[in-house]
């Protein structure tokens, strides 16, 4: 029997300029006899035995969530909203007696950006509200391309407290031997890659990262927080800090960032089994 696997992408969206890890294991499923379907957004249905969610923004509109829901299996059906104010439990208020270092985020999923191009390809009066709030200080816009780090409350611009689109986190970094640290768990079913990546830079990125290696534990605090938040597919980034595990972001979509394909082709391979859970 030839499995049939629908992609639900969002219409502006597209597999060929990113590098999403979905499109790479989306190619082992092929190689191993499956038929693999991509749809750029709601229309005519499909037959299909599975479906998976892939829309690159923070929240689902509406129409994606009542289409999808029409397959018997839905991969992410129910991860609807993954802002920061959802699942961090490490936001800062103003007035708050945090003494620590803090770190200014997007709410949105990947600084905004991902809103952003959207909006650049909207209607005209929204294209406009873009075009205008752009051109305002970081600590009134929407889109971050960096996130700011203070020592403490009190220097973090007034601006931002009242931007609804930004958040204050505790900066709470895994330092090891002189490097910052971002421990990265990928997921799909009953398959997964754990991995820390060791950087100069105290937020990690792929384009800094000096080394990484494998991490064999996933802490079960981790897995607790995924059943709570529906994830089938997805990676989250975190951290150990005095034992304790700091959640700093998590995503349905995830990319390779600056790392190659051969890079991560085993755990591509691996992440591909996961399909079986659900098939």
């Amino acid at each position: 029997m030839m499995y049939h696997v629908v992609i639900l992408l969002h219409r502006h969206s597209t597999f060929d300029n990113k590098r999403y890890v979905l499109r790479d294991i989306a190619e082992i499923w092929r190689e191993q006899g499956l038929r693999v379907s991509v749809l750029h957004g709601p229309g005519p249905r499909m037959d299909a035995d599975l479906a998976i969610l892939h829309i690159d923004l923070t929240v689902v509109p509406d129409d994606y969530l009542a289409f999808i829901r029409q397959y018997p299996v839905v991969i992410n059906g129910s991860v609807t909203d993954i802002s920061k104010r959802l699942f961090s439990t490490n936001l800062v208020c103003r007035g708050d007696d945090y003494q620590g270092q803090v770190i200014v985020k997007t709410n949105r999923n990947c600084g905004g950006r991902r809103e952003a191009k959207l909006a650049k390809k909207g209607p005209l009066p929204r294209r406009c509200t873009f075009s205008l709030r752009n051109k305002l200080p970081w600590s009134r816009r929407s889109e971050l391309l960096d996130y700011p780090v203070f020592d403490s409350v009190k220097q973090v611009p007034s601006a931002v407290w009242h931007n609804p689109d930004l958040v204050v986190e505790r900066f709470l970094p895994e330092c090891r031997d002189g490097f910052y640290c971002l421990r990265t768990w990928v997921f799909l079913g009953n398959k997964e890659t754990n991995s820390l990546s060791y950087s100069h830079q105290p937020i990690v990125k792929s384009n800094n990262v000096i080394r990484r290696e494998t991490l064999a534990e996933v802490p079960d605090k981790l897995r607790q927080i995924r059943r709570e938040l529906g994830f089938d597919f997805g990676k989250f980034d975190y951290a150990v800090v005095n034992n304790r595990v700091v959640l700093y972001d998590v995503n349905r979509t995830p990319t390779m960032g600056r790392f190659t394909k051969e890079h991560f082709l085993p755990s591509i391979r691996t992440l591909a089994e996961g399909i079986w859970a659900y098939l």
